[in-house]
Parts: C-alpha cells; structure tokens; sequence
C-alpha cells in the first residue's frame, strides 16, 4: 500500500466523536470502534479528512466543536448537519428500519416507506454535495456502509471522476429477499458507479453477484477467488470480500493491565459462579439474544449439573432506544430475565444476570478475561468484532468461543470456535455444556488457533489488504479509468 501522495478521505454516516450536552456546556470526545481504529493511523499519515455526522441534535454547536477539535489533529473532521426529520426518516426510517433488517435475511422486520426512501436519497445528495466541494485532484475517497449506497452514483451526477472505493460493513442479501425491495433496481446500478467494492465475505460478493445476474442481465460478469470484475454502462466495478478486524495488540496488551485482572477477579468473586459465560451485544434483534437466553434455560433443563455452577453475563449496549421493534425487543428480554431466573435462582445463584448499560474499557477487557465462555450468537451479522476482541483479550488460552455459523466471523474462526445454529436451542445448549465440560488442554488448544488466527489477520492488514488491492489495479493519475465497451458472452 502506499499513499504517500493521496489523502485519505473517509466517509461515513458518523464522525468518530461524540458530542453530548452536560447542563448548560457542550463537550466533544473522540469514539471508539474498529473502523475509527482502523483507519486513524492512515488519516493521520497523510492529513486527511474524515466527513460524516456528528450525531447531534441541530441545536448542538457541533462547527464551533470541531473547529477546536481539528486545530489538534493532522486530519480534519467536516460535518454534514441532518435535521431532525431527517434523523427520522433517513436515519431511523429507511437505513435502519429498511436496509439494515433486509440486508440481515429478516423477514417481517423491515417496512417499505416511499416518504422514507426520498429522505435517503435526498441525504446521500447531500453527503455528495460536501464531498465534491471539499475533495482535491490528490484525495483518494473511501466510503463506507450501507447509510450511503447512492453517494457514488451521485457524485458521477456531479461530474467527480475519482476513482470511488465502497465498503459495506453489514451483510449483503441473496437475490429472493433483495428482490422484496421496491427500489432495488435503482440501488443496484446506484451501487456499480464505484470502482472497488468491498465486502465482508464471500457469500455477501457471491449474493451481490448473483443478484446482478438476475436483476441487471446486461452486465458482464468476470470472476475468481479473491475478485471478481463487472462491466457496466461502459464503467468497470471491482468486488472484492476483506473481512474487517481488530488490534489485536491493543486487546492482548490490554488484557495484561492490573486493573484488567482486578475487575476480572472481582467479577468472578462476587459472582458465585464456577463457569462465566459472556454475551455482549448492541440491542439489535439481529443479534439473537432471546434465543440465547432460550438456549442457555434449555442447558438448565437438560444438564442439571450445571445449576448452581454456570451463570450467563449478557450486557446489552442501549442503541436505537426510540425504535419500536428494540422497544419490544428490551421488554421480551426482561421479561425472559425474569421467568428463567425465578424459575431456576437458587441461594447465592443467578443464571443470568443481565444489565442495559455500556462497560467502560476496564470492564470490558475485565469481562473478557473473567469469563470461561463467550456465547456469540447472532442471526446474522457482518463480522461481529466482540467474537475477535474476546479471543486477543484471552491472555491465559482459556476461553472457549461458542460462534453463530451465521456470523461473518464464522469463515475465519470456526477451526478454534463451537459454531452453533443460534436457531436450534438444542444443539446450542449441547454446545455451551461441551465447553462446559471442556478440558483444559483442548480449551487452550482451541484458543491459540483463534488467537493466532486474530493476530495474523489485524486491523492493520485489513486496511492494507483493501488499499492494496486498490493500488493494484488504480489508473495513475488516480481519477476514473479507462471506460470499455460492454462484452456480450
């Protein structure tokens, strides 16, 4: 990779910050995540910028923010301001409840909004809009996720000829459920007028593919193993799968600190627990977590043993808390609290003990390490980066990782992990009593092949991996390549 002579340009739906109000003062503070961890030593290098929204309300004075906030970095944060019926329609409505359920194979989840549809559109305009004006001839432009599938067809609007990278960070759908989508034509072209496109796995470039093959039959399709070409409208798109990761230093130095294992034995000491077991998800109904809570009852039921000497930790992060369905999702999961723990509660035991709140970084490298077993179950999911975090954060080999098949993760960490079917209670529940039962010498056995396989394929060579398969194919003046004729097969 190199990118001596570009400058970075990220585009996203959020600024890696976060501002919030504490009485009468605003305050800004920079967020953490895989993607702000990614891709900040890059920006930095070659004095970038980072373009998205501050994730604030309108009365916020989120320009005066980050003015102050960029005079301390070699990389600058430009906002795109989105009000608050915006917020509603872009944002809560078409996003997240329109692309994100249909992108994760959930039927019944996901509505259709003509209203919302124009807001989404009307949004990735604006996104374009800011890009064209601040882009220059050097910027290399790399967009990312689902909230923007339309910028870089409407930058060609525009008449921005960089060549435009697109990752999507969540997963793509098999041709029977993207066709439910109303505007699936328009989004599909949309999505071909970028150069590079990067998914998480093969099966999410495989089901991009095939619907192309179906819904746009004029395009020519060329494939292999790692890329795959498609011509379109006299304009070449790269396809690529670059499974997303962690620092995995950060993790396993991290794991190390004093205060780390302080928490991790104060946890395990107050708990009255011989096994831990750990889920740690957003509240999202596309991570499974009732059937956890179901699979984890059933374990109860068929292996008594276990009663009084396993305990599940599930922390739910708040997120979307103004969405009806993850409205109705934190009542069923307290309710289902409720039920098991009254039914199977015993003097100085608990089998699940739940909380609604965020862990700081002590804590949760603390819950890493002081749990035996991570229970990382979604229904579907882009990668799930808890899943690796867990595995670097495991320091002694001792954790045993119980993995969703349907997971992203699955494709690199199912020779290490116990993948499950987060649908079949029975055989997740035979899973968590196998790791359970596991000996020493095979949980560490398992650890150190996830471990290894974490460590090799970091955060650093995910950037690297994307960048250079850019490079490898990239025009030399760095703008739009050369168009061809469409080939007829």
């Amino acid at each position: 990779m190199c990118l001596s002579n570009k400058k970075l340009v990220v585009v996203s739906n959020r600024l890696p910050v976060a501002i919030y109000q504490e009485g009468d003062q605003w305050h800004i503070k920079p967020s953490t995540g895989g993607l702000v961890t990614a891709l900040a030593p890059t920006i930095t290098r070659t004095k970038g910028m980072w373009l998205g929204w501050p994730g604030c309300s309108p009365d916020a004075p989120a320009a005066k923010l980050l003015t102050e906030y960029n005079k301390n970095r070699d990389y600058r944060l430009i906002p795109i301001l989105i009000t608050r019926e915006e917020i509603e329609k872009f944002y809560f409505g078409f996003s997240n409840n329109t692309i994100w359920p249909l992108f994760h194979d959930l039927l019944g989840h996901f509505s259709f909004s003509l209203d919302e549809w124009h807001s989404y559109l009307e949004v990735n305009r604006r996104f374009a809009e800011l890009i064209a004006d601040v882009i220059r001839p050097d910027s290399f432009i790399w967009i990312h996720d689902y909230h923007l599938l339309l910028v870089g067809h409407l930058l060609r609007e525009m008449g921005v000829r960089h060549y435009l990278n697109f990752f999507l960070h969540i997963p793509f759908p098999g041709y029977d459920l993207y066709r439910r989508l109303p505007w699936k034509h328009e989004i599909l072209k949309a999505i071909l007028d970028y150069d590079h496109i990067g998914f998480q796995t093969p099966s999410d470039r495989r089901n991009f593919i095939q619907c192309i093959k179906w819904l746009i039959p004029e395009a020519v399709r060329t494939m292999n193993k790692r890329q795959s070409i498609i011509y379109y409208n006299h304009h070449r798109t790269k396809l690529g799968y670059y499974p997303i990761s962690i620092d995995f230093n950060e993790f396993n130095e991290g794991g190390k600190a004093r205060e780390v294992a302080d928490a991790a034995w104060f946890l395990h000491e107050n708990l009255n627990s011989r096994i831990l077991v750990l889920g740690l998800d957003r509240l999202d109904y596309t991570k499974g977590i009732p059937n956890r809570f179901l699979a984890f009852e059933r374990l109860l039921e068929k292996y008594p043993d276990t009663i009084g000497n396993i305990s599940l930790i599930q922390i739910v992060v708040p997120s979307r808390t103004k969405v009806p369905d993850y409205m109705k999702l934190k009542t069923d999961l307290d309710t289902l609290t409720g039920r098991i723990n009254s039914r199977f509660s015993q003097h100085g035991w608990v089998p699940i003990h739940y909380q609604f709140r965020e862990l700081d970084r002590t804590q949760l490298l603390g819950h890493y390490r002081a749990c035996e077993i991570a229970l990382i179950t979604p229904l579907r999911d882009g990668m799930n980066l808890v899943a690796k975090e867990y595995c670097a954060s495991s320091i002694d080999n001792n954790g045993v990782l119980i993995l969703s098949e349907f997971a992203g993760a699955a494709a690199q960490l199912s020779r290490g992990a116990l993948m499950v079917n987060p649908y079949d209670l029975e055989s997740t529940a035979d899973a968590i009593y196998r790791a359970f039962t596991m000996t020493l010498e095979e949980r560490r056995r398992r650890m150190k092949i996830l471990r290894s396989e974490v460590k090799r394929n970091d955060v650093a060579r995910w950037v690297n991996w994307f960048l250079s398969s850019e490079f490898n194919s990239l025009p030399s003046d760095g703008y739009f390549p050369e168009t061809i004729d469409r080939q007829t097969s």
